[in-house]
């Protein structure tokens, strides 16, 4: 499995490329992500001068510590090469990552892939811009590994419930909210599908939005079962969200102690005592808590938490707890 660029992303808002007021703002906000916008928040009308106002906030904006990405208008669409080629030839040396949305086939990816390897080379970019690729049909779920392995520059997967709701033919109107009358979470099957090809492609999975901007409450649940499911993130589609996001998929602090001091715990044992398992206080231990501490460590320093209890803080009896 091909090691993956990992980058904060428990919340990441999205940024409307028509708006240089919002633009302006966004370097500004708690957000661990900002994309900017140039597909479905842009009206066809507005969006070569869109390209412009992203071009602008890059260069202008001090976008320190945070994830900075452009969405693209998909590939099927007369925007695309151009939003890449513009983007990128200008200002590809603040960008992190090129997002194409309603990803069907693995080759919607390596079209953009090869893009950015020619604009790279022939502008002599010194970074090398990765890909977030978006999940929103059911021909896109269908091709889902294919499209997951297409690039190593692929860092996450993300959920569109919208389009995906439109493609399925599911009885909503707006997007991210359960469905009344269905007992259960009617996205499970689907949030599952994306985080498994993610997790075999060794990629993040983000959640997608909910809509009713207002209802921080509805939304914390939304957020709290795709954490629960595994996933890396969700989307803010306004800064009253984002505080909730990182809130959510940031691991406690005791959560984040006790992770680090498993990994340690088990370098000790397997590198200094030559032993497969351990005693982490009336815990044991071997490689698949390794991996399960390693998931959440990372999460917590994605998300800039530094330890504050030593391994000494879990010795036997202590368990973690407290």
């Amino acid at each position: 499995m091909t090691t993956r660029v990992t980058r904060p992303r428990r919340s990441c808002l999205s940024v409307p490329g028509s708006s240089p007021k919002m633009l302006a703002k966004a370097p500004g906000l708690p957000a661990d992500e900002v994309f900017m916008d140039l597909e479905d928040s842009v009206a066809p009308a507005a969006k070569e001068e869109a390209r412009g106002n992203i071009v602008q906030a890059l260069k202008e904006g001090d976008w320190t510590g945070k994830t900075v990405v452009v969405r693209v208008n998909g590939v099927y669409t007369r925007w695309c090469y151009r939003d890449v080629i513009e983007v990128v030839e200008a200002a590809g040396d603040l960008l992190d990552c090129i997002m194409i949305p309603k990803v069907e086939l693995a080759s919607d990816v390596t079209f953009v892939a090869e893009l950015l390897r020619q604009i790279e080379e022939t502008i002599g970019l010194d970074r090398r811009i990765g890909i977030e690729a978006q999940i929103e049909t059911a021909t896109g779920l269908t091709n889902i590994d294919e499209i997951a392995n297409a690039s190593d520059r692929t860092e996450t997967l993300i959920f569109g419930p919208a389009d995906m709701s439109a493609s399925l033919g599911l009885p909503a109107l707006t997007a991210g909210l359960p469905m009344p009358g269905y007992p259960g979470d009617h996205w499970h099957g689907v949030l599952s599908r994306i985080l498994i090809a993610a997790r075999n492609a060794g990629l993040q999975a983000i959640d997608g939005p909910y809509l009713v901007i207002k209802d921080l409450d509805g939304f914390r649940e939304m957020a709290l079962r795709s954490r629960a499911l595994g996933y890396d993130g969700k989307w803010a589609l306004h800064p009253g969200q984002i505080d909730v996001l990182n809130e959510v998929f940031a691991p406690t602090q005791e959560e984040y102690d006790k992770a680090e001091a498993i990994l340690e715990a088990y370098r000790k044992a397997t590198e200094e005592q030559m032993m497969g398992a351990v005693m982490f206080g009336n815990e044991m231990i071997d490689e698949a808590s390794r991996k399960m501490a390693e998931q959440l460590a990372a999460r917590g320093r994605a998300a800039g938490m530094s330890r504050q209890r030593t391994l000494a803080d879990f010795a036997e009896g202590g368990g973690g707890e407290g």
